[in-house]
C-alpha cells in the first residue's frame, strides 16, 4: 500500500497539469496580493488572511514537515495554530485531500524546527543550514496525514497541491530555490523515515 500511494504521487507530480493553472507570471503577480486571493489549482482556507507583503515577517528558507495525525488532522492542527500562533507548528497546513489552510499571520512566527542542529552533511551540506535554518527564518508547511504508516508519502492531491504552493511561498518572500529544505535535511529526526525529503527534493525538482 505504501509503494502504490508513492508511485501514484510520483506519477502525478511528474505530469500533473491542473486545469486551471495560472501561468507563472500570472501565479506571481496573485502571490504578491494581500488578502484572500483565490490562486487557480489551489483550495486555500485562509484563517489569517495575508497583509502588505512589505510587512510580512522576513522569510528566507521554506521547510518542508510531515505530521503523524491521521486524514482530516490538518484541519485541526490549523484550527489549533490560529488561537496560539506562536505554539509549537507551523504557518500553513496541507490536508491530504490537497486543502491548504493558511493558519497564522505571515509577520508572526510558530515554534517549529528543532534548531537546524544537523551538521552530519547527510542529505545536503549543512555548512549553510546549521544553527541558521531555524524557526525566525524560515515559514514552515506541514502535510498531514502520514498516520499509522510514518513511511507513507503525500497523497497525489497534497503533490498537486504542493507544486502550486511552494511556487506561491517562493514568489511571494523572494526565496531561493535551494532554500526549500526537508525537515530531515536540517534536524536529526525521527529515523524511520525522511521527514519532508521527498516533497522538498521535487520541489527543487520542478524549479529546475
Amino acid at each position: 500500500m505504501m509503494m502504490s500511494r508513492l508511485f501514484a504521487a510520483f506519477f502525478a507530480a511528474l505530469f500533473l497539469i491542473a486545469p486551471a493553472a495560472a501561468t507563472d507570471a500570472e501565479l506571481a503577480k496573485l502571490a504578491r496580493s494581500p488578502g484572500t486571493p483565490d490562486i487557480p489549482g489551489l483550495k486555500i482556507v485562509w484563517l489569517a488572511p495575508w497583509g502588505d507583503v512589505a510587512k510580512a515577517h522576513a522569510w528566507r528558507n521554506i521547510i518542508v514537515h510531515q505530521t503523524e495525525g491521521p486524514t482530516g488532522s490538518a484541519r485541526g492542527g490549523a484550527a489549533e495554530q490560529s488561537k496560539n500562533p506562536t505554539r509549537r507548528g507551523v504557518t500553513v497546513w496541507v490536508e491530504t485531500d490537497g486543502t491548504v489552510y493558511w493558519a497564522v499571520a505571515e509577520n508572526l512566527v510558530p515554534t517549529h524546527g528543532d534548531g537546524a542542529n544537523r551538521n552530519d552533511n547527510k542529505y545536503i551540506d549543512n555548512r549553510s543550514t546549521y544553527r541558521q535554518v531555524v524557526r525566525d527564518t524560515s515559514i514552515g508547511v506541514e502535510f498531514a496525514g502520514n498516520y499509522p504508516d510514518v513511511t507513507a508519502g503525500p497523497t497525489e492531491a497534497q503533490v498537486a497541491a504542493w507544486k502550486i504552493l511552494v511556487k506561491v511561498l517562493r514568489a511571494r518572500y523572494d526565496i531561493p530555490l535551494d532554500h526549500v529544505y526537508a525537515h530531515n535535511w536540517i534536524d536529526y529526526k525521527d529515523a524511520r523515515y525522511c521527514e519532508g525529503c521527498w516533497l522538498a527534493t521535487l520541489a527543487r525538482t520542478w524549479g529546475e
